[in-house]
């Protein structure tokens, strides 16, 4: 009779828990089908539904941090994919006022900041994140990318270093960054070393060929350079980037025909390519057309003063 009365009293406490607020931290059972209506809502593409159900619920549901957390994450990325930048960061930061070592809100908040630039406040991010989870590969990849794009590359190795050694059979996505950061130091042979191996594990994608291109080609092998770059415009023959470096090597190989029938592909695409016209200009100079090409040359210079392309036009274009 004893058992049978304490059995009682806990099923009793149980369920007056589940009619309000939740007993010992187990969420009302009408809580969790709200959570489940935002994220259908999200995954339905009703991004503006989830921000209004997502908010109700993360305030009358802080008795359950961990599905707070997910509520969180996800009314942020529904924030983002409004493009509201801004108020997706607001409540990531909130959220990391409650939850100041949850990693998967650092994470977020620090890819929200690399994406818009923020790269001061995106490490400050991972380190924290990394301070909670040193082994975090997203975390690791993400502070090598940071350091990659303010142009310290060794000091992105370090982290792509710990990245590869937790993480040996990875995307060779980060192999072929982690060749970048060597062939932005003009480093060209582990540059072509580590491109090689992402070649090996994915033979068609046409960026990766690029890169060996640009090792070869810093490796004094302009022939098998232009023939990694035609492997690459084979695997993704309209893609102007890739024609306006076939276009340039051809002229610098005094290819100048050559070159200029790849810069007319271009200009198909893209009549109006500043590039392609400032290649264009280059080789008419050496086919004997200067009259031309000055001409060209001082559009470019007016017409884009600020761009590179602009600048180098007007240092030639100039006596």
């Amino acid at each position: 009779m004893y058992l049978n009365r304490n059995g009682f009293l806990l099923l009793t406490l149980l369920l007056l828990g589940g009619c309000s607020s939740g007993f010992l931290g187990i969420a009302p059972i009408g809580d969790r089908k709200e959570y489940v209506q935002a994220r259908t809502s999200y995954e339905e593409g009703n991004y503006q539904a989830a921000v209004t159900q997502l908010s109700e619920y993360i305030y009358k549901t802080k008795n359950v941090p961990r599905r707070e957390i997910r509520a969180y994450r996800l009314l942020g990325r529904s924030y983002e994919q409004l493009g509201q930048t801004n108020r997706a960061l607001e409540v990531y930061l909130e959220a990391l006022e409650f939850h100041p070592n949850q990693v998967s809100l650092l994470l977020e908040a620090a890819r929200l900041y690399q994406e818009n630039g923020l790269l001061d406040r995106s490490m400050e991010m991972y380190a924290r994140a990394l301070t909670q989870e040193p082994a975090n590969l997203t975390a690791l990849a993400g502070q090598a990318a940071n350091y990659t794009t303010l142009g310290f590359y060794s000091k992105a190795r370090v982290y792509y270093d710990k990245f590869f050694t937790l993480a040996p059979e990875v995307s060779p996505h980060y192999r072929a960054l982690y060749a970048a950061t060597f062939l932005h130091q003009r480093d060209y042979q582990p540059a072509f070393i580590h491109i090689t191996l992402a070649l090996e594990q994915e033979p068609n994608n046409p960026d990766f060929w690029l890169l060996s291109a640009k090792a070869r080609r810093g490796l004094k092998m302009p022939q098998e350079s232009l023939a990694d770059l035609e492997t690459a415009l084979t695997l993704a023959p309209t893609r102007t980037d890739l024609l306006a470096y076939k276009a340039l090597w051809l002229y610098e190989e005094e290819k100048y025909k050559n070159s200029l029938q790849t810069v007319a592909k271009i200009l198909k695409q893209e009549p109006d390519n500043p590039l392609a016209q400032l290649i264009q200009a280059l080789n008419w100079q050496k086919q004997g057309k200067p009259n031309t090409a000055k001409k060209q040359l001082a559009k470019l210079a007016q017409e884009y003063p600020d761009s590179f392309v602009g600048q180098v036009a007007g240092q030639l274009v100039t006596p």
